[in-house]
């Protein structure tokens, strides 16, 4: 049996490397394969820091006895999820037919065609309280193969055809007015857990998406995204000593959580904090736990290259036994003993754009310049590592070796959406160009801002997964939203913010295109839908756009001088966009075709101010106070 796994870019394929069962990458060869030997193949899906992907790892696939009935029958395919979302994608949709319990492992059972007759998750290595043991899934498989295989056929065609119905089925819609985007809001505060904060029942996430579309909400919306966002912040799913965030907790006031710390949540939550830290209303209770998530992303997520890991693993070694959660439930003393849980040191694009932008959020309304570095950092690296000749994207590299792994859209939305607001905190126009290339390659991959909706305005350009593509098993997106924002959502995100810097109408009219695809369904699950939401609700507010000139080495504020107080103020103030520039970082920004740039200088030398709303600016003012006065004016 060769050893296919040992040189995987994955972290999570190489830690199965020597596991008894003869795996296979993801690929044609193992499909192929089960077509010459006429056997299922069993897809197993999870990523490095999974818990229960390592509990089923040290119960079954270590067992050389479950080894053998797999390779007596079928062709074992790992996955890495983090690495494959689309492949992921595409098998989550087949599993939900057969359960409601999706998550990691995800276990599936496919024709040598890769249509999924029979999924599960974690699947114990004895039956336990109804659920099957792994052992007696694989004989009831087997069985069925053997003896009912036209009964298997007909369960994959069916859940092929539902699914292509459900993706066909998809409507476009209005943009939701602003009755209705309240309506969201007061749907989520129904929701609301009175005493321990957040939404619902256990098992409970932070879903970061829906507090950013309730901090731009109003009154109420901001409200009952700061009282949840401190609730989750002062609970058990904060780590008091290195700042970060867990990634969901089992019982409903927090406590237990699963230890794994990944990129996306706590990205997404400093993006969140950094919002509900400015104007209007900011909260002061937020600011010092904002610092404490760039902190973590700077000191423990950030990698000697500049990029960011996808997680830290909820599992470690304390006295020669692997522990869930015993470094995270140690102080500082304690933990200083002991080696951290290890990192997934994969540098994946589109959660890496994720804390890009949030730490040049962050960095531009606290003033944070360590966070700004590290968004400049990463955002270099990635321009040169990860965005190729041709225009397409890495989706993910380790050690600065690039997988063979198709991007997804979620790459490229996420990684121009964190290139424009690191363009708007430094004043560099060079990362919107960055930007404004990778929005206008997947729109032109998409299809024209005014075709139909069975066109959708943007596409992946490197295209899908080609051993899906093959099988026919490649997907609309699902437009559905948990932990992160939808590929769709983060490119008219991203397309809508090159808007509100001027770049054109065409992407104002992708963002609300893109948006009107989900604009019902989103309305009416709000809980499924921030990401969504957020956009929406920018769209239907009035764009205020806010550009300080001052002189070059002024950018940063740090002393008590009026000029300073003014570059503060337009940092914390309650705009679409807001950005402090240079005159010559104005010119640069005007002269690649981004409007709102154009004609900014200061006024007798000195700084000044331009507020604008869609477009249209008041005569500049030179004071914070002037500032103050123009919003109150307006």
């Amino acid at each position: 049996m060769g050893n296919r796994l040992a040189d995987a870019l994955s972290p999570y394929l190489r830690a199965h490397a020597d596991n008894p069962v003869d795996w296979y990458p993801w690929g044609e060869e193992a499909f192929a394969e089960a077509a010459r030997r006429d056997i299922p193949v069993l897809v197993s899906i999870g990523y490095a820091t999974c818990h229960w992907c390592h509990v089923m790892a040290r119960e079954s696939f270590s067992d050389p006895e479950i080894a053998r009935i797999l390779g007596d029958g079928y062709i074992a395919v790992k996955v890495d999820r983090e690495e494959h979302p689309d492949v992921d994608a595409s098998y989550l949709a087949a599993a939900s037919a057969f359960t409601r319990e999706l998550g990691w492992p995800l276990t599936v059972f496919a024709r040598p065609d890769g249509r999924a007759f029979y999924a599960g998750t974690y699947f114990p290595p004895r039956s336990v309280r109804g659920m099957p043991s792994f052992r007696e899934v694989l004989a009831a498989v087997d069985e069925a193969w053997r003896e009912r295989r036209d009964d298997l056929d007909r369960t994959a065609d069916a859940v092929g055809e539902a699914i292509a119905a459900a993706s066909a089925a998809r409507t476009e819609g209005e943009l939701p007015t602003t009755e209705q985007l309240q309506a969201a809001v007061a749907s989520l505060a129904a929701e609301e857990d009175a005493v321990h904060g957040g939404f619902g029942t256990a098992p409970k996430f932070p879903v970061a998406p829906v507090l950013g579309f309730l901090a731009c909400s109003g009154a109420e919306g901001r409200d009952l995204a700061v009282r949840t966002f401190l609730a989750i912040a002062a609970s058990p799913l904060r780590d008091p000593v290195e700042g970060g965030f867990f990634r969901y907790a089992t019982r409903p006031d927090w406590s237990e959580p699963h230890y794994e710390r990944m990129l996306t949540d706590n990205a997404l939550l400093l993006s969140v904090a950094a919002d509900l830290a400015g104007e209007p209303a900011p909260s002061d209770a937020v600011a010092p736990i904002a610092h404490g998530l760039v902190a973590f992303l700077t000191e423990r997520m950030r990698l000697p290259s500049g990029g960011f890991a996808s997680a830290q693993d909820s599992e470690s070694v304390i006295d020669g036994q692997r522990s869930e959660g015993g470094y995270y439930q140690r102080d500082a003393a304690g933990r200083s003993t002991l080696e951290p849980p290890a990192l997934d040191a994969k540098v994946l694009t589109g959660w890496n754009g994720l804390a890009i932008g949030a730490l040049a959020h962050a960095g531009h309304v606290l003033a944070d310049q360590p966070a700004l570095r590290a968004s400049r950092e990463a955002a270099d690296l990635l321009l040169e590592r990860h965005v190729r000749a041709d225009g397409t994207l890495v989706r993910a590299s380790l050690d600065g070796v690039a997988s063979q792994a198709h991007a997804t859209l979620e790459d490229t939305g996420m990684l121009a959406g964190g290139l424009v607001r690191l363009a708007t905190a430094t004043g560099e126009a060079s990362y919107a160009i960055a930007a404004r290339a990778l929005i206008d390659a997947a729109a032109d991959n998409g299809g024209s801002a005014t075709s139909g909706v069975d066109s959708p305005p943007f596409h992946a350009p490197g295209g899908a997964d080609p051993v899906l593509v093959a099988r026919g098993l490649e997907m609309p997106e699902d437009p559905a939203e948990g932990a992160t924002p939808a590929g769709t959502t983060a490119c008219a995100d991203a397309a809508w913010r090159l808007y509100a810097l001027g770049a054109g109408d065409r992407y104002r009219e992708m963002a609300e295109r893109a948006m009107r695809a989900v604009a019902g369904i989103a309305v009416e699950r709000p809980i499924a839908f921030g990401g969504a939401l957020e956009l929406m609700a920018r769209l239907a507010a009035p764009l205020v756009q806010l550009v300080t000139v001052v002189p070059e080495g002024e950018r940063a504020g740090p002393g008590g001088s009026e000029e300073d107080d003014l570059v503060r103020a337009t940092r914390r103030h309650a705009a679409s966009v807001a950005t402090v520039v240079t005159e010559r970082q104005a010119r640069a920004f005007a002269a690649a075709g981004f409007e709102l740039f154009e004609g900014r200088t200061m006024r007798d030398a000195r700084p000044a101010a331009y507020r604008c709303h869609e477009f249209v600016c008041a005569l500049p003012v030179g004071t914070a106070d002037d500032l103050v006065a123009l919003a109150t004016d307006a």
